[in-house]
């Protein structure tokens, strides 16, 4: 018979979230408690952002902005249930967003507004996807962050939820299908 590590239990999941929410409550509280925060999402952060922008410096640079946004806003944070990571990489969304907008804009060659068009679409595309995620029912929210930001396996999904594999992958089907109709009306 298997053994469950202790990631995949759900009182593990539970003690996880509840460390989290208390350390992110200290970083409300203390600004200097935030350093726990950072060690404990950095390389989460930089993988997201490195992997996208390919360059070692950026991406450094880059990640410390969206630490530095995260501190300047930590106050704004409301807990509902969803890692911490998961709002850090929203943010870093939206900073990848502005380098592609700042890049785009500082690339622009006259006669090139079919490229800049392509940067634009992605851009917008992307924000409307981040959009679209939030605006799910909050089950089927829950499975695409955990999926898709967490990278999870629909088996950790479930023991994390306390659902069946088979519910957990009708969540996830009904939530990819509300949001390809959605971006597909917008973009085809």
């Amino acid at each position: 018979m298997k053994t469950q590590s202790p990631r995949e239990t759900p009182v593990r999941a539970l003690e996880f979230e509840t460390d989290e929410r208390l350390l992110i409550e200290a970083a409300q509280r203390d600004p200097l408690r935030f350093a726990e925060l950072y060690e404990s999402n950095f390389e989460r952060v930089y993988a997201f952002v490195a992997y996208r922008v390919r360059d070692r410096e950026e991406a450094q640079d880059l990640t410390a902005e969206i630490f530095h946004q995260a501190l300047a806003s930590i106050q704004r944070f409301e807990w509902q249930g969803k890692p911490f990571a998961a709002w850090l990489l929203g943010i870093a969304a939206r900073v990848l967003a502005d380098r592609w907008e700042r890049l785009g804009k500082r690339l622009e060659v006259p006669g090139d507004e079919v490229e800049e068009a392509a940067i634009a679409a992605v851009v917008e595309q992307r924000a409307m996807l981040f959009q679209l995620v939030e605006a799910l029912p909050a089950d089927q929210r829950q499975v695409i962050i955990r999926r898709f930001v967490d990278q999870r396996s629909i088996r950790e999904i479930a023991q994390e939820l306390g659902r069946s594999e088979g519910a957990v992958k009708q969540l996830q089907f009904r939530a990819l299908q509300t949001l390809r109709s959605h971006m597909r009306g917008r973009y085809v």
